[in-house]
């Protein structure tokens, strides 16, 4: 960790001058208290002053602290039940107001990558961003013919801090992985190494180009999600040119109250969509934070009390194997049934579970920890602490975590976080039991069967023309290898005849070759002649038997 030493005296730093500290309760054991008595050592954390009673502090010293800081407060801005409220609102400002760099600098990337002047590719170029987060910031612009668009530029350095960091991570994890055994089930070096990707890919802008393209594909003309449309002629893995949208935050409900928009019915919508993109089109937006989701708030639909969602920022998305998929959709329609013992059979036959792990006693304390779930309205359930004791249930029973779904859980945190601070009480349970049912159905149920069935039936009755032949082929295969093992079975019995004949060859060699030496060593005269005799012919005789 030695060659960390200058990034992790600058968090130490950080954390000391802003008080973190005090923003949690006390860790506990001594290993927390150690950590605790460090940060206070810092002589950063006794100069702070009034740093450490601003509510913006977590915000300033994770701005500070780089694009992984800024991406954690953006996760913890969604969860409403973690932290004060005017802390979380403070975090919510680094989802699009994290400081700008300069706007001379960000024209100036923009015709590098152009290769021309900002005049020859756009009739107008704001110099005021109208947002900046952790990784770019965005301009807004009309193109020659007039489109109004918003023009994404990477911020500069970024990939460099990004790689700074999760090395200083995977180097941290590796560490825990070898120091506690425990943890090695839930692969956090290959977390880590899996989500520096992930935080790469986002400095990508002509992957997230085609992120968006494919998304916006998905929900073409849908009612229920709108992706803007992406101007490839403008976009670099530098710069990304699309459509601009209007429309609100999702986290905006004073809006919705003004414009009589149901936020129940606008908070279902959202899970559906979730679900469509999960289930459906295996292709999940799983940075979902208030500053990539809007609502549209100027069109028909929206008047209509029905509006729909925006998608930005389609940066980070996720996908599941096919067999992950399903047994995603088992384990949650398992949960809503209450059916424990069937969640734990589940997971066994994916091979989540050890050998011989007890189902029931498994089942008991997933029943235990996440039946109170179901038992309540959402708006009284702590999530939080329930994912805590799961994930101590896994590291104590030694469960086997899938890497991949390490980003699913993430989206779902911020799908939670969301749907809570929109619409509290919403029955998640109720909403989501139909769409996994009929989602199961159609892929493992009678109907996908027959459904595999048809699909393979034109492939089936193309090779009908060719059926004689190859069952003549298989059938004279078949004899041919009968013959083969009729001809080695004929060759094995010989064998066998062939070594009982020697055993008896052996047994008279052996008896004559004894009477033999008998008659040459205990007689005299003509008879031990004749017994030198008989051992000579006996050994004459079983030579020329072999």
């Amino acid at each position: 960790m030695l060659k960390h030493f200058s990034r992790l005296l600058a968090i130490w730093t950080v954390f000391a001058r802003y008080r973190l500290d005090t923003l949690l309760p006390p860790p506990p054991g001594l290993r927390g208290a150690f950590l605790l008595l460090c940060l206070r050592l810092h002589p950063a954390w006794w100069l702070a002053g009034s740093r450490a009673r601003r509510p913006d502090r977590l915000r300033l010293a994770f701005e500070e602290l780089g694009p992984l800081f800024i991406k954690l407060g953006q996760l913890l801005a969604t969860r409403r039940d973690l932290l004060p409220e005017n802390v979380l609102d403070e975090l919510a400002k680094l989802q699009d107001q994290v400081p700008a760099f300069s706007s001379r600098e960000a024209m100036a990337i923009v015709e590098r990558e152009l290769g021309a002047p900002l005049s020859q590719k756009f009739s107008r170029f704001d110099e005021q961003p109208l947002a900046a987060a952790s990784i770019a910031q965005v301009h807004t612009a009309a193109l020659p013919d007039g489109r109004e668009v918003v023009v994404k530029i990477l911020r500069p350095g970024v990939e460099a801090a990004i790689r700074q960091d999760m090395a200083l991570l995977r180097d941290l994890t590796a560490m825990l992985e070898a120091r506690f055994p425990e943890l090695a089930p839930f692969h956090p070096q290959r977390i880590a190494r899996d989500y520096e990707q992930t935080l790469l890919d986002e400095t990508d802008l002509a992957r997230e180009a085609a992120n968006t393209r494919q998304m916006r594909s998905n929900f073409l003309n849908s009612p229920l999600l709108y992706v803007p449309e992406v101007h490839d002629a403008w976009c670099t893995p530098r710069i990304m040119v699309a459509e601009r949208i209007y429309g609100v935050p999702i986290d905006d409900t004073a809006t919705f109250e003004r414009l009589g928009i149901d936020r129940k019915a606008l908070s279902e919508t959202g899970l559906t969509i979730f679900f469509t993109q999960l289930l459906q089109h295996n292709f999940f937006h799983a940075d979902m934070h208030p500053g990539n989701v809007f609502v549209e708030t100027t069109t028909p639909s929206a008047t209509a009390g029905t509006p729909r969602y925006i998608a930005l920022d389609i940066a980070i998305v996720g996908r599941l194997a096919r067999e992950d998929q399903i047994t995603v959709a088992r384990i949650a329609l398992a949960l809503i049934q209450r059916d424990f013992v069937e969640i734990i059979r589940i997971a066994n036959r994916s091979g989540w579970l050890p050998p011989g792990a007890n189902i029931n006693k498994l089942a008991d304390e997933v029943q235990r920890i996440a039946g109170q779930a179901l038992d309540k309205p959402i708006d009284q359930v702590q999530f939080g602490p329930i994912m805590v004791a799961l994930l101590d249930m896994a590291r104590t029973h030694h469960l086997e975590i899938p890497v991949q779904l390490v980003l699913l859980i993430k989206t779902l945190i911020h799908v939670e976080g969301l749907g809570r601070s929109l619409y509290p009480a919403l029955d998640i349970w109720s909403l989501a039991k139909p769409l996994l049912t009929k989602w199961l159905n159609d892929q493992i149920g009678p109907a996908a069967l027959l459904k595999r069935i048809g699909e393979q039936a034109p492939g089936l009755i193309s090779s009908l023309p060719d059926m004689p032949d190859l069952l003549l082929d298989a059938l004279t295969q078949l004899r041919s290898s009968g013959q083969w093992q009729e001809r080695q079975l004929r060759e094995v019995a010989q064998l066998r005849a062939d070594l009982r004949s020697g055993r008896r060859r052996d047994l008279l060699a052996l008896a004559g070759s004894a009477g033999g030496i008998y008659l040459a060593l205990c007689t005299s005269g003509v008879l031990a002649a004749a017994g030198l005799v008989i051992v000579a012919a006996t050994f004459a005789w079983r030579l020329a038997a072999a």
